[in-house]
């Protein structure tokens, strides 16, 4: 068993906002656990071709849409939205407060991974 504090943890500045990463593939348990910031104002486009993530939303509001934009939900406190086709998809944070989420990868992340959010396509990892 181990224990880790937020106090304790380097956060991860992502692209568009930070990830206090509480578990990485180093810890061997399998997947990684994150509690992420994402900035206030922001649209991220991402893509995950090696990971599936899952995201519960914890504070602020915001949407997840689609790549073609076709689909889009609503994020607040208490929704979780789950990648579980490896989906493009853009994550946009309410202009009033950054939006809140506990997020999980499988696999794990290495730990030191960062989005490139200035290019035209999805930024993965």
């Amino acid at each position: 068993m181990f224990i880790r504090t937020k106090e304790n943890i380097t956060a991860v500045e992502w692209g568009n906002g930070l990830s206090y990463r509480f578990l990485v593939g180093a810890d061997g348990m399998g997947f990684t656990v994150a509690e992420t910031v994402v900035h206030a104002g922001s649209k991220s486009r991402l893509q995950y071709r090696r990971h599936l993530e899952a995201c519960y939303c914890i504070g602020g509001r915001g949407q997840v849409t689609t790549a073609d934009g076709s689909v889009r939900y609503e994020l607040r406190p208490g929704v979780l939205y789950a990648l579980d086709q490896h989906d493009a998809h853009f994550l946009i944070a309410d202009d009033r407060e950054d939006l809140l989420l506990i997020s999980v990868f499988s696999p794990a992340l290495r730990g030191d991974e960062v989005h490139s959010l200035d290019g035209a396509g999805f930024s993965e990892y």
